[in-house]
């Protein structure tokens, strides 16, 4: 089958459809589960601290074995690994919706998130072979535009499944889909070139970098944010294990992460900028509920309507994203998002203390086109420069570093909004203590904005010079 492929012609297109479902499926895999947590709680008699590891799980497994699972489909086949992730996805959505018991509920999460690991990391990967080189930026637009449907659509989907058919409904619903995806795979995506490298997989780095990923992961997520020993011991030891991982690369005889690549023109600042852009997305997540209920007085119902503003506006600037990542190319793109990220970002606090909701809105409706335009030109602009044997690992790591931001998000912006409310009760506090505290938070995140704008500005004059 050709590898030049295009979206107009129909195998493309069933091709694009199946990656993103793909994407589509681990978006919504993320989100769903989280508001079934209190049901889940009554029907096996469990705490909260015991439930939220039906989410947990997840999130560890699908950051932990993204990059790994990149490197095997660039060694081994890529589609092979990708349908290999889809049905593994699919099956153990299926074992969800069964389970008997709590443990085997969060084991089953944790083997869907394995799927979803491929899912991601794969199918990002695909685009080179499935679309020219003048529309990547509209396919990217495309996948982002499909991921945030896949968030937005978790909590709403989830609530009428669970009120219409109980909570096995939110994982058994994935499952026609996610075969649906698995055929269109097997149909329409190019087969897997013969291995042009005798390389091994490096299965010691795997290992040294999966363990340093859970700890890190473990250290974001135990503690609610606070740092206390377990907390300090996971990070020495994420530390550490990120020391041994590079010298492991340097030496291996077919290292999981080629050194070179990171001297790749740019790679690394895209690396860190991603991790830095979805550090901030994931306040308007965790900091937005308190504001939007103690400070606003807004119920439930609306504050999950206000929040789905940010994906809703993704959906549609999403595919416009991508066009103008192919008009103007990717690296005045990555700074115009940024730049609009930080501006939507500097005027959340200020607009939403002169203006209530509106300001709030509107301020979520600019920071969060910016954030299509970054991802959208970011991954452009990274996929585009690879060579074709690394373009799984690549994809990984791009997804990997968004993981740890939303990670790394959840709990140090969590953890700076907490400080500056004044107290560790934040569901209760004061809705002035709360208007202070998303203030003081979304300054911060202006910040880390404004490092990730210049980062980048100093990669395209590099790349000028």
């Amino acid at each position: 089958m050709d590898h030049a492929q295009t979206i107009e012609t129909k195998a493309g297109a069933g091709a694009l459809a199946g990656l993103s479902l793909s994407i589509l499926l681990s978006s919504l895999g993320t989100s769903i589960a989280n508001v079934a947590l209190p049901t889940l709680g009554e029907s096996f008699s469990a705490t909260f601290q015991q439930v939220q590891w039906v989410v947990l799980a997840y999130l560890l497994a699908s950051t932990v074995l993204i990059a790994g699972i990149g490197r095997l489909g660039d060694l081994f086949g890529r589609r092979r690994l990708l349908l290999t992730g889809l049905m593994l996805f699919s099956l153990a959505s299926l074992l969800c919706g069964l389970s008997p018991s709590l443990p085997v509920l969060i084991a089953a999460r944790a083997i869907q998130g394995a799927g979803a690991a491929a899912m991601m990391a794969l199918a990002m990967a695909f685009v080179s072979e499935t679309v020219p080189k003048e529309r990547i930026g509209s396919v990217m637009g495309l996948f982002g535009t499909t991921s945030a449907v896949g968030t937005a659509l978790g909590p709403s989907l989830g609530g009428l499944l669970i009120s219409g058919f109980g909570w096995p409904a939110i994982f058994l619903v994935a499952v026609p889909f996610g075969l649906l995806a698995f055929a269109l795979a097997w149909r329409f995506l190019p087969t897997d070139r013969a291995a042009a490298t005798q390389a091994r997989f490096d299965l010691a780095g795997a290992g040294l970098l999966a363990a340093t990923l859970m700890a890190y992961a473990l250290a974001m997520t135990v503690g609610k944010g606070r740092l206390g020993p377990l907390n300090l011991t996971l990070i020495a030891v994420s530390l550490s294990g990120a020391a041994l991982f590079v010298l492991r690369q340097k030496t291996a005889a077919s290292p999981l992460v080629r050194p070179a690549a990171f001297r790749r023109h740019g790679f690394p600042a895209s690396l860190a900028a991603n991790l830095l852009v979805a550090t901030v997305i994931m306040v308007t997540l965790v900091v937005g509920p308190f504001y939007l209920s103690r400070t606003l007085g807004l119920g439930p119902a609306a504050v999950g309507f206000v929040l789905a503003t940010g994906p809703f506006v993704s959906v549609l600037s999403g595919i416009l994203a991508g066009r103008l990542v192919d008009r103007f190319g990717s690296a005045p793109m990555v700074l115009a998002g940024l730049a609009t990220m930080a501006t939507g970002a500097a005027g959340l606090p200020v607009l939403s203390a002169l203006f209530g909701l509106s300001g709030y809105i509107a301020a979520i409706a600019v920071l969060t086109p910016g954030y299509q335009l970054f991802q959208a030109a970011n991954n452009a602009g990274v996929m585009m420069g690879v060579p074709p044997d690394e373009r799984g690992i690549t994809s990984g790591l791009l997804n990997l570093s968004r993981n740890l931001g939303l990670i790394t998000g959840a709990s140090l912006m969590g953890a700076v909004f907490t400080a500056a409310v004044g107290t560790a009760d934040v569901a209760n506090a004061d809705g002035a203590a709360v208007a202070t505290g998303i203030q003081v938070t979304f300054a911060v995140a202006a910040l880390l904005i404004l490092a990730s704008l210049a980062l980048m500005a100093t990669r395209s004059r590099g790349r000028a010079a």
